[in-house]
């Protein structure tokens, strides 16, 4: 049990470290950004869009994205790390699609149902 949580502090401190580089990047771009931790615990990025609009930008380790909802244009590679901040950059300006923030979420039953 302890390796697990070992693990799961190993990928909070990335993914707050990826998030704090992109933080700095959409500084440079005059975004509105503020690092923070949800209710939940995971670190994520708080980020005003050009309508007023907040959305949580998260970084997604095992696909290494950025995603700040559950729609295939709402995230970006985080491995090029400048690119993914003018994505997001001009996702903020062109402002975030009506309705709640859709989490991304994966059903690992499925895939294990396609192995049986």
């Amino acid at each position: 049990m302890q390796g697990r949580q070992i693990i799961k502090e190993r990928q909070r401190a990335y993914a707050q470290e990826l998030l704090t580089g992109l933080r700095q990047e959409l500084t440079e771009r005059d975004v509105p950004v503020v690092l923070g931790v949800t209710t939940d615990g995971r670190p994520a990025l708080e980020v005003t869009d050009s309508q007023g609009r907040l959305r949580w930008i998260f970084a997604h380790l095992p696909f290494c994205w950025f995603y700040w909802g559950d729609q295939q244009n709402e995230r970006v590679s985080f491995l090029r790390l400048p690119a993914a901040a003018d994505r997001i950059t001009e996702a903020a300006r062109d402002g975030w699609r009506e309705g709640d923030q859709g989490e991304l979420g994966i059903d690992l039953s499925k895939i294990a149902d396609a192995y049986r």
